[in-house]
Parts: C-alpha cells; sequence; structure tokens
C-alpha cells in the first residue's frame, strides 16, 4: 500500500521512481466492448460529446482497472469524481468506496446518471462546475476524502489547483491529464515548471500509466497519463504565506528563460539590481534560471523578498 501522506519533499534522487510507470503483469488488451457500450449508451440518451467541455469517455477497460488500482479503494473512503460522463468510472468506484459524489457539468449528462445512479445509495450526483463549489460544500461533514477522473484537458490545471489549496484538501488525487502535463508536474529540478511547484508544495506526484488517444471516445488529439499525487500533512516546505510565496515563483517564472534577477524585477516590480541583492541574501545566484530552484530555494526567495 502506497501511505496517504507523506513527510517531506521529493528530492533529486527519489525522482526516477516518479518517471517510470510500472506495467501491471498479465494486462490484456481492451476488447472493445466499452467502446461499443459507450456508443449505445449515447445513441440511447440521444447524447453526443461536447467539444466545448472537452468531453472524451474512457473506454479502455485496462485503464479503467488502472485508475482503480491507484485509487486504493477502501469501503471507508470517500470519493469525489470530477467529469463521471456516462458513469463508467463512477460505478467502479461506488463497488469499492463508501460515498461517491460525482460532480458533472453537463446538465442532460448529469440527469442521465441520476437515472442510471438511482438505486444507488452510496452514490451522489451533483450537475455543477466544480471549480464555483469549496470541497466543503460538497463533502457535509466529511473531511478525509479522494478525488478522482478523467478530467477535461482544458481544465485540468485548475482543478488540480482547486483541490490542492482548499481548506479541506484531499488525501490523495488521482487523474488522467495530457500527457505533456504529467510529465511537466514529475519534472525534476532543473526543468521545473510555475505547475510542477505548485503541485510539489502540497504533495508528491507520480506518473502511474501512459494512455494512447484510441483510450478515448471520441479520440483526442494528443496522449494522456494516469498521475497519482499523495498530498502532506502541510506544505513540505514552510511558507509563512501561500499567496505570497506563489507571488514569487510565478515573477520567477514570468521570463523563464531570462535570469533570476531579471525575471524577479520584472515580476515583482523592482530593479535588476535589487533583486540580485535579495537573492544573494537567500544563498542564490543572480544568474540562475528560475526551472533550476528546488522548493526549499523558492521558499527562501519567498522569506527575503518578503522578509517573512
Amino acid at each position: 500500500m502506497v501511505a496517504i501522506f507523506w513527510s517531506k519533499c521529493i528530492g533529486d534522487k527519489d525522482e526516477k521512481a516518479f518517471h517510470e510507470p510500472r506495467p501491471i503483469k498479465g494486462e490484456k488488451k481492451d476488447s472493445g466492448l466499452l467502446l461499443n457500450q459507450t456508443k449505445r449508451e449515447l445513441r440511447r440518451l440521444d447524447l453526443r460529446a461536447k467539444k466545448g467541455l472537452g468531453q472524451h469517455f474512457l473506454v479502455d477497460e485496462r485503464v479503467l482497472r488502472r485508475l482503480i488500482s491507484a485509487a486504493e479503494l477502501t469501503p471507508s473512503d470517500t470519493v469525489v469524481e470530477v467529469g463521471p460522463g456516462l458513469g463508467i468510472l463512477t460505478r467502479e468506484l461506488a463497488k469499492g468506496a463508501g460515498r461517491v459524489i460525482a460532480i458533472e457539468i453537463d446538465t442532460r449528462m448529469a440527469a442521465a446518471l441520476r437515472e442510471t445512479f438511482a438505486l444507488w445509495s452510496n452514490v451522489t450526483i451533483i450537475n455543477t462546475d466544480v471549480l464555483e463549489r469549496d470541497p466543503a460544500s460538497l463533502l457535509g461533514v466529511e473531511t478525509h476524502y479522494k478525488v478522482i477522473g478523467t478530467l477535461p484537458y482544458y481544465i485540468a490545471t485548475a482543478v488540480l489547483r482547486h483541490f490542492l489549496e482548499a481548506q479541506i484538501k484531499p488525501h490523495s488525487i488521482v487523474v488522467t491529464l495530457q500527457k505533456e502535463v504529467a510529465q511537466a508536474i514529475v519534472a525534476p529540478p532543473g526543468k521545473m515548471s510555475l505547475l510542477s511547484v505548485s503541485v510539489r508544495l502540497y504533495g508528491k506526484p507520480a506518473i502511474v500509466d501512459y494512455i494512447p488517444a484510441q483510450s478515448f471516445h471520441p479520440q483526442p488529439k494528443v496522449d494522456s497519463a494516469i498521475v497519482r499525487i499523495d498530498l502532506y500533512q502541510s506544505p513540505c516546505v514552510a511558507v509563512a504565506d501561500e499567496a505570497k510565496f506563489f507571488s514569487v515563483v510565478r515573477a520567477g517564472f514570468s521570463a523563464p528563460r531570462k535570469q533570476l534577477r531579471n525575471s524577479l524585477a520584472l515580476g515583482l516590480e523592482m530593479t535588476p539590481g535589487e533583486a540580485a541583492a535579495l537573492l544573494e541574501e537567500a544563498g542564490i545566484s543572480h544568474k540562475r534560471r528560475a526551472e533550476t530552484l528546488s522548493l526549499e530555494e523558492w521558499a527562501r526567495v519567498h522569506r527575503v523578498f518578503f522578509q517573512t
């Protein structure tokens, strides 16, 4: 079993494990039954995928099994599923978890889901935009939950931030993302981005598996990946003010190819000389680029720049 909470930030020596998905032995190729089932259900309901909502339905049984396996469900778990679509993943989640709260923005799809799961006492369908609902308002008195889903590409990073920055954070997140986004999240120092810093402050990310485009209907133009994030009990580096911390990080990545003194000066409205002096106080060369800094180094920059 993988521990839900981790006590420290990941280091360079841990990186290899996060990049190499481990295949499940004895897996069989998808039979196509799920694809045919999805097409029949869409015809029956007179529905079609909405491009504007980024709808792509999972039709690969192997990927479905991978998602369920990565979630490590128990009967005591509460799961928030984002983007349930026709409910294929929802059904499997409900078999393993104590409670499933499925959030669907498409009104007609949500109505179909309510019909499908009318007799499932542990499934709740909510027709809303997940980004407009605080997780606490979905959970009631529950505070221990997991987030699982096949996320639309266009809102995937926003959904991650929504839950990572929530007052009541999930214990783990298992989602599908565009392959390049997933790889950016797990990139080591030297290839870091604003996204990877944002995720790694709160949790430990890993790529579970890669997903070909044909695993979805209709097929997207890009491949995907399953990503699991195990959240820390608290941010993995001491940050007095998370908003100010991210203002520094955003400034650093505002011109990622420039030296830090120039990008920070540009983003924080100071002179390059002032930025260089503060970086020197933090023990960081002003000639470095944002992508090379570790979380610990960003925390030092934050403390010096805001004297916290």
